[in-house]
């Protein structure tokens, strides 16, 4: 027992309370407990998303529209920049972004940058640009947030004792297999309203300094809210209620709109 002990303590002392990124005008501030180095979630997230990518170029459901998925990279090309706002290092992450012929209302963005979104949440809400923003800007804070490396983190905190019992058993190595947990971490599993919350709100900074409308994430809660008929799709699997959300992303809209205003004034021509 007392070694068992030792060795839970031991792992826990390798926990880190970091700060993954800075807190911009929304003010997302909260210190994170990590346990993954984030050079091994990247490389996870790399091998996951490639296998995904693969999987669905043999189905003929990998970028099957080529203006649509232009108009996803469009959109992509202008949030990028900005991310350096909440991280200095995000800009020059191997970015990609595809797009999976699919009627799911979905969309993600696994570790360092690793985007897809599905068509069917495009084209079932017909969505705006400043909506497609929406959903990119908050799936792209859950990267810089590092959401998914927390949540293995978690995990990995959890299971400590089961694992450590099991090397001492001879039944397998402590710890877990990213890469084979990445998807669950970071877009199949729900992620808690704490991490939705953050992701929201510096979305709507993402998408504002990117020149795209914040307030189209109120619209665009209203149209998944809408085709859901009340009971919540994957994608919002775990948002706060509808009055919650929509009170917190009207705040946070209004708190960011000079920024938006000031890159759609830089971005009109000079007469």
């Amino acid at each position: 027992m007392l070694g068992t002990a030792v060795l839970t303590l031991g792992g826990l002392a390798a926990c880190q309370s970091v700060q993954t990124t800075h807190s911009g005008a929304v003010g997302v501030e909260r210190r994170q407990m990590m346990m993954v180095s984030s050079r091994e979630m990247e490389q996870a997230s790399s091998q996951s998303y490639q296998k995904i990518i693969q999987e669905a170029a043999q189905k003929n459901a990998l970028n099957r529209d080529r203006d649509e998925v232009e108009r996803v990279r469009a959109v992509a090309r202008r949030l990028i920049p900005v991310t350096g706002i909440f991280r200095p290092d995000a800009p020059a992450w191997k970015w990609e972004v595809n797009v999976l012929s699919s009627k799911e209302l979905n969309a993600w963005c696994m570790a360092g940058g690793k985007i897809a979104f599905y068509s069917g949440i495009i084209e079932r809400l017909d969505l705006t640009d400043d909506e497609i923003a929406a959903i990119m800007g908050h799936e792209i804070s859950h990267a810089l947030r590092e959401h998914a490396r927390e949540r293995a983190s978690q995990t990995m905190v959890t299971n400590i004792g089961v694992s450590v019992l099991g090397a001492a058993l001879g039944v397998g190595r402590a710890g877990i297999d990213l890469i084979g947990n990445v998807a669950k971490v970071s877009f199949e599993l729900p992620n808690s309203r704490e991490h939705e919350t953050e992701a929201d709100r510096m979305g709507v900074e993402l998408a504002a300094r990117a020149g795209f409308d914040p307030r189209a994430a109120i619209s665009l809660w209203q149209k998944m809210a809408k085709v859901s008929n009340g009971a919540q799709p994957q994608w919002l699997s775990t948002h706060p209620s509808n009055e919650t959300r929509q009170r917190d992303l009207s705040e946070y809209a209004a708190r960011v709109m000079p920024l938006y205003e000031q890159a759609t004034q830089h971005a009109r021509p000079v007469k």
